[in-house]
């Protein structure tokens, strides 16, 4: 909505709308801006502690796609003090600040407010130098996309919510969504990546589509060299979709040619909505092998799943 609004023009915004970026960026001086974003959500999980660790992770994510270092964030919690007991508040409250305590980043204090329905997540803010930006505005045709993080949170959510999965099942799901993207960025800002995003609620082909419109390029994409989570293609054969998957799935059809050898069940998957998901980097053509091996070195899994193309759709092979 924020896009069909006329905002006035202010050359210190350095990242603003026009560019479907992670976080906003906004110049203090010449060495020096700083990253700013926004992030809150319903429960995905009924472990208090776990919410709030991955309601902080997702949340630095932001910063750590834009090549910045975060420092400080803000608490935004909604809360039924009434029918929900202290304790539960007090776990996500552990499970963010802990969080924020690995990232090195301090907490200021925050806001709450009554609601029936509990939400958790921050505002957070960084810094960055002006000429280290990354954003999905400067990806290159050629360019390889390495991926950093397994697919299909939002469907192992689904699943755990229904109780078609336990929560022994759905553990590496949750314990990709509580790791941090710090190790991460910190390689793709030493190797000089083009562009970068971390794959969240659009899903991996919504946040790559916003790389190639903002870059002006299209993309192939190898379905296999995608990673899942195990389980997740059956968990979407027994129909344990979120709504949103679906929804991004659709809107992104028109931009989209699939193979024939690629399922209805890997697309869904493709298009998943993400809580905390890894981060998507476009990478010199000639130093995906580099890469690797800095992302390996750093305890990093990744996987090379695609390119950056001339044109104006990403074509989806098996």
């Amino acid at each position: 909505m924020l896009g069909s609004l006329d905002l006035p023009r202010d050359p210190r915004v350095l990242v603003g709308l026009q560019t479907w970026d992670d976080a906003g960026v906004f110049q203090l001086a010449p060495d020096l801006a700083l990253v700013q974003t926004v992030d809150f959500f319903t429960p995905m999980v009924d472990d208090g502690y776990a919410f709030g660790a991955i309601a902080a992770a997702n949340a630095l994510s932001d910063v750590y796609a834009m090549g910045g270092e975060p420092l400080t964030a803000l608490n935004i919690l909604a809360f039924p003090s009434r029918t929900m007991p202290p304790d539960v508040l007090a776990a996500i409250l552990r499970g963010g600040r802990d969080k924020l305590q690995e990232a090195g980043v301090a907490l200021l204090g925050g806001h709450s407010v009554e609601d029936e329905v509990p939400k958790f997540g921050m505002a957070v803010t960084g810094r960055v130098h002006p000429r280290r930006i990354l954003t999905n505005a400067g990806g290159r045709a050629g360019d390889r996309l390495i991926l950093t993080k397994r697919l299909g949170t939002g469907i192992v959510a689904t699943a755990l919510k229904h109780g078609a999965w336990s929560a022994q099942q759905a553990a590496p799901a949750l314990a990709s969504m509580q790791q941090l993207n710090k190790a991460a960025a910190a390689v793709l800002i030493k190797r000089g990546a083009h562009a970068c995003t971390d794959v969240t609620g659009y899903g991996l082909l919504g946040h790559l589509w916003e790389v190639c419109r903002a870059s002006g390029l299209g993309a192939e994409l190898s379905a296999e060299a995608v990673p899942v989570f195990e389980g997740v293609l059956d968990l979407v054969a027994a129909d344990e979709v979120p709504g949103g998957t679906a929804r991004n799935l659709a809107h992104l059809r028109p931009h989209l040619e699939v193979a024939s050898e690629v399922s209805p069940a890997q697309l869904l998957v493709l298009a998943d909505a993400q809580t905390s998901g890894g981060l998507l980097m476009a990478v010199a053509s000639d130093d995906g092998e580099g890469v690797h091996r800095a992302l390996r070195a750093a305890g990093v899994e990744a996987w090379e799943i695609g390119r950056l193309v001339a044109g104006d759709r990403i074509t989806v092979r098996a």
